[in-house]
């Protein structure tokens, strides 16, 4: 069975155009079948862009599960970061720098499983980790989270309670000194990692 987290969808394509709107700006994304929240911008990464944002973050961005590009994208127009994403999925991929041209971002896109292609280090990495492709993968990206963030660096992830939040929080308390809950909303936490 296909799901978005598949490297290479087979699904029809139709594609559409999503209209995004934070603070005072539309962000207009193309979308497709066989990617993450293929009709709007979903709740829980809606959340996590306006906890990020007001955290007012700098320096180097990794977007890891980028999916068509919201996250970074948004974060690049709004902030004074520099942006790469990756994602497994070729068709997400295509769409994230299609959509970074679209509303006039530079951002570098990779495709990489998790980390598997990431050499360098950022000041500041971000996810919606894929939760349905497993604990598995999802605590994989949390390690790499935690080897691929400069000294000084954050890791920013949102998740459900009925998806894992008090696990991932004990989790996370393994790998990194401080670990907060920034925000809780209708079950997703957002977390903060140092």
């Amino acid at each position: 069975m296909e799901h978005y987290y598949s490297s290479n969808p087979t699904s029809k394509s139709e594609e559409r155009v999503l209209e995004y709107y934070i603070q005072d700006k539309v962000l207009k994304f193309i979308s497709d079948n066989g990617v993450f929240s293929k009709n709007s911008v979903d709740f829980a990464t809606n959340l996590l862009i306006k906890t990020v944002v007001a955290e007012k973050i700098e320096g180097s961005v990794l977007d890891v599960g980028c999916g068509y590009g919201v996250i970074g994208i948004t974060l690049a127009k709004l902030l004074s970061v520099d942006v790469t994403m990756l994602d497994v999925n070729e068709r997400a991929l295509d769409l994230a720098r299609r959509n970074a041209s679209k509303n006039g971002i530079e951002a570098k896109v990779i495709e990489s499983d998790g980390f598997a292609n990431i050499s360098e280090n950022y000041d500041i990495i971000i996810t919606n980790p894929p939760i349905r492709a497993g604990k598995e993968v999802v605590y994989g990206i949390y390690r790499g989270a935690k080897e691929h963030l400069n000294p000084g660096g954050k890791f920013y992830l949102v998740i459900n309670k009925k998806h894992g939040a008090p696990s991932t929080i004990t989790y996370l308390k393994e790998l990194f000194e401080n670990v907060e809950v920034l925000d809780k909303k209708a079950g997703f936490h957002v977390i903060r990692c140092m």
